[in-house]
């Protein structure tokens, strides 16, 4: 056995999750290849701007500055001492039988793997309204990329619309920033708001610190808003007209807006490896399964909030949760995992704390008129949506063939949950019975002539 040449162990994904599992392998003795889109590892919530960077961690990370730091130092340490290999800026656009088909530097090169772990993170979900196809009209994660990366507002006033921590945390960032913003529209009422309550109580210290982010938009913030549509000319966005929680009518002008509700995960890769999907009820969307470590069969594992939306303290355990999985899969003595396990199942307390307090607002999108935009990327409106459910049948798959939502650049990560409350809206179903969107390779757009070779 001592002769056996090392497992070759693969990470997709540099954030906490990411960073965590390589650190826990390495700790093992093992040397794991990290895969990441990012130049630098940190993911989205500890992402890193470029070198020379004036502004300081405190600036960009709040109260997770000393976090983001040690995660920083600690992933740049294992890279600079060689016990781990890090490949920056690069994309895996396909996953097949132990392979990843890996774009970088321009072209695709094929690296095999005895392990995979998955920590692919999660990116907006969204809403459609009708407008939000115009220029100027950006998700709350593209906003604080931007913050955070270039430290740039991507408008001269700015609205933030939507529900969930994300959106009080990124107008307080916005703010704090020195950015014009006019106005926080939350589509979850007070009311509902608070059936979350005793789910939140499991991390009080944190939900203290949303509601003093809270407090910082003071009556920039409206909840329990209904969103009619964002107005646009030729040069962009104009204004957006909402309705206040008492039902009047209020324009506000602006030249950028920003929505996000919550988080989906982030799971096309999950689905080409052949993990299988259960419908979750609460959180209105398809995740893979797996059991308490991440283990989701045949040397694959997952880990942060490509698989449970569990936030980046979530991440961190689940991280290390995953190669801990891994390390005992192949004989290796593990520590006990039952402290972290504590941790999680809290954590998950949490989650659907916020779940229940900021609701996916799936009637409002089974309420889109007809003319409305569902599918940026393929020009598909509501309409012609519906009318292929007709033609169809209510199954996600057979729609898309149909009408060409899901089928362009995002592929379907901005508009498939939308779309599949549509569907079951027309056809009198559930979204689970409505199915999912089949995971298609490349996963990330792709220019051909990476995939050509000499010869």
């Amino acid at each position: 056995m001592s002769d056996a040449a090392p497992p070759k162990i693969v990470i997709v994904g540099a954030g906490p999750a990411g960073i965590r599992a390589a650190t826990t392998l390495v700790s093992a003795g093992l040397h794991p290849v990290v895969i990441d889109e990012g130049h630098r590892a940190g993911g989205q919530i500890y992402r890193r701007p470029p070198a020379g960077f004036v502004r300081t961690p405190e600036q960009l990370y709040g109260s997770e500055a000393a976090k983001a730091r040690a995660l920083h130092a600690l992933f740049d340490r294992l890279v600079e001492e060689g016990r781990l290999t890090h490949c920056a800026a690069s994309s895996v656009v396909a996953a097949h039988a132990g392979r990843l088909h890996l774009l970088g530097g321009g072209s695709v090169q094929v690296i095999g793997y005895d392990r995979l772990i998955l920590a692919t993170g999660a990116s907006d979900r969204v809403v459609p309204v009708p407008g939000w196809q115009n220029a100027g009209v950006y998700s709350l994660g593209a906003a604080q990329i931007a913050l955070k990366a270039q430290a740039v507002a991507l408008g001269r006033r700015i609205v933030l619309m939507g529900s969930g921590p994300l959106l009080t945390l990124v107008g307080a960032q916005l703010v704090k920033a020195g950015a014009d913003v006019a106005a926080v529209l939350d589509t979850a009422p007070w009311r509902r708001q608070m059936r979350g309550v005793l789910g939140l109580a499991a991390r009080p210290v944190v939900a203290l610190r949303g509601l003093t982010l809270r407090a910082r938009l003071g009556g920039r913030y409206h909840a329990g808003v209904t969103l009619e549509r964002i107005e646009a000319d030729a040069g962009g966005v104009t204004a957006i007209c909402w309705r206040d929680a008492r039902g009047r009518r209020r324009l506000t002008p602006c030249d950028m807006v920003a929505m996000g509700w919550h988080l989906c995960a982030e799971t096309h890769l999950a689905d080409l490896v052949g993990c299988t999907f259960t419908y979750d009820e609460q959180w209105r969307q398809w995740l893979p399964r797996a059991d308490q470590l991440g283990r989701a069969g045949n040397g694959i594992y997952l880990a942060g909030d490509g698989a449970r939306l569990l936030g980046a303290d979530g991440a961190e355990i689940a991280g290390r949760l995953a190669a801990t999985a891994c390390l005992s899969d192949l004989g290796r003595p593990v520590p006990s995992v039952d402290t972290d396990l504590r941790k999680l199942a809290r954590l998950e307390r949490f989650a659907r704390g916020l779940a229940c307090a900021f609701p996916w607002p799936f009637e409002m999108v089974r309420a889109l008129p007809d003319a409305a935009i569902v599918c940026r990327c393929e020009n598909v409106t509501v309409g012609a949506l519906r009318e292929n459910v007709d033609f169809g049948g209510a199954e996600a798959n057979r729609v898309k063939s149909l009408s060409r939502v899901g089928m362009g650049r995002c592929q379907g990560r901005y508009c498939q949950l939308a779309a599949v409350e549509l569907v079951a809206a027309k056809a009198g179903c559930t979204p689970s019975a409505v199915g999912r969107l089949r995971g298609q390779a490349p996963v990330r757009p792709a220019p051909i002539g990476a995939f050509l070779r000499d010869g």
